[in-house]
């Protein structure tokens, strides 16, 4: 009894704190979204007003076009914390998500049959890659919306692997999910999955299950201030063309960096070692699923995060038979919450000498002031990355030309005009097309394109007014 208790405790203490003491470490990439701004004045927005709006109010660009607000309540749940408690809290809440998705995981590990230390080398690496911190600015442990896709992901996931009477709850999550962000699809994904191998297998008992909870979660999804039209929404985002502009929907080899993604490659290469080493593994169902992410990973490069998440219990698996004989001694798992309990007492001291926390220095407090102050009434065209940033800062003050919510807020043709501008080199015709067509006076951009500083000030005589950090001002004569 004793051993058992100490065998699971230590995991659980050993894991969550070293993952926690990982990502306090990368505590200023946990707000580098740069959509954060603009999800947080959304959230002050729909409290202010008490309603969700579907017309956008920061720019000029939108034409009218409804705003499909797929988060809302993410926002607003994040405005209300960022309110009381700056941008210390939305990390401290990132934070503790992780903490949760590493916990289920080791319970998931466990109750699959792994033994300890298999469980902990195996959902300590997937939780060291998934958040994907190499890839900046696509991090999938962030304060964004997206971090209820990763932490009800993997709850639908172990709760259909354990097939417990808690999986009945999951329409009920669902009603939550579907508020929080379109990621929602997963969950019914997952739930099919599961459904879908039960009646190959004519097991007709959790077949049933699964299709009973699949009917109360796709139901759950119609409650929401969008109704059915929630997934009008989720068709201006999934297959859009935008996508091939955005690089989390990039294929795996165009996102890789050196020598960033070599843990990542290693990972991936030993789960495929492992698989073809033995074939019979079972339970199936998480070995197909981390298959199939696999692949969908090496398309999008989203999907890999989940691979991560969802290999673990294969992977833990077949550790277990390499390992738990030599490793299954008390003392190891003894020495496992020890060294849990030494990394949870350092981490009030990686709190402390976290660095200031903010938005993304991509766009400073300072950048906008210069920007209201002398421009005031500017006709702007503005970068992608720094448009949600703007929109937090001023809240419309200067209308945005376009920011990270793209076909949900913006017109298509707009959204055709804009991407041409965002390449490296400058395509002189659409950019001359552009400013016409908008009858833009004023361009902020990133200082760094030195190709696009020819053109405006060599070629079309613009001035270029302002320089920050990161970014510069070009203004028309």
């Amino acid at each position: 009894m004793t051993g058992a208790y100490l065998q699971r405790s230590g995991v659980y203490v050993f894991l969550i704190s070293s993952a926690c003491a990982y990502y306090l470490l990368n505590a200023p990439l946990l707000l580098g979204h740069y959509d954060l701004g603009w999800h947080l004045a959304a959230g002050d927005l729909i409290r202010q007003q008490g309603h969700v709006p579907f017309q956008d109010p920061w720019s000029f660009t939108s034409a009218g076009r409804q705003w499909f607000n797929l988060s809302w309540l993410w926002d607003v749940f994040a405005s209300a914390l960022f309110q009381r408690t700056n941008f210390i809290g939305l990390m401290v809440f990132v934070v503790a998500c992780g903490a949760v998705i590493v916990g289920y995981l080791a319970s998931v590990c466990l109750s699959s049959g792994a033994s300890a230390i298999p469980a902990c080398i195996s959902v300590l690496s997937a939780c060291l890659l998934y958040p994907e911190f190499a890839a900046y600015p696509n991090i999938y442990l962030a304060a964004a919306p997206n971090i209820s896709t990763m932490l009800f992901s993997v709850i639908f996931y172990g709760e259909c692997l354990k097939r417990t009477r808690l999986i009945f709850l999951l329409p009920a999550i669902m009603l939550l999910w579907a508020n929080l962000h379109g990621g929602f699809l997963l969950g019914l994904f997952i739930v099919g999955f599961f459904g879908g191998v039960a009646l190959l297998r004519r097991d007709w008992v959790n077949f049933g299950t699964y299709s009973l909870v699949g009917v109360g979660c796709f139901i759950a999804t119609f409650i929401n201030p969008l109704g059915w039209r929630i997934y009008e929404g989720l068709t201006t985002v999934l297959g859009h063309f935008s996508q091939a502009y955005i690089t989390e929907w990039l294929p795996y080899y165009r996102i890789m960096s050196m020598p960033g993604s070599v843990p990542g490659i290693i990972y991936i290469l030993a789960f495929v070692a492992l698989e073809l080493r033995d074939r019979r593994l079972s339970p199936m169902e998480p070995r197909l699923l981390s298959w199939l992410l696999l692949f969908l990973g090496f398309y999008q490069f989203r999907y890999l995060s989940f691979f991560f998440l969802f290999s673990t219990v294969p992977l833990a698996l077949h550790l277990d038979r390499l390992l738990s004989k030599r490793l299954s001694d008390l003392r190891v798992e003894r020495s496992l919450l020890a060294a849990g309990v030494i990394v949870a007492c350092s981490l009030p001291l990686l709190y402390m000498r976290m660095p200031a926390l903010g938005l993304p220095e991509i766009l400073s407090e300072q950048d906008v002031r210069y920007l209201e102050t002398h421009f005031p009434h500017a006709r702007l065209l503005n970068h992608w990355n720094v448009g949600g940033i703007l929109i937090f800062r001023d809240r419309g003050a200067i209308p945005v030309f376009v920011d990270g919510r793209a076909s949900t807020a913006y017109p298509d043709a707009l959204l055709r005009d804009y991407f041409p501008l965002a390449q490296g080199e400058v395509d002189e015709t659409a950019w001359d097309t552009v400013l016409k067509k908008y009858r833009i006076d004023t361009v902020l951009w990133l200082k760094a394109h030195e190709a696009l500083r020819r053109f405006l000030v060599g070629k079309r005589g613009w001035k270029e007014a302002y320089t920050g950090l990161y970014v510069s001002i070009y203004v028309k004569p």
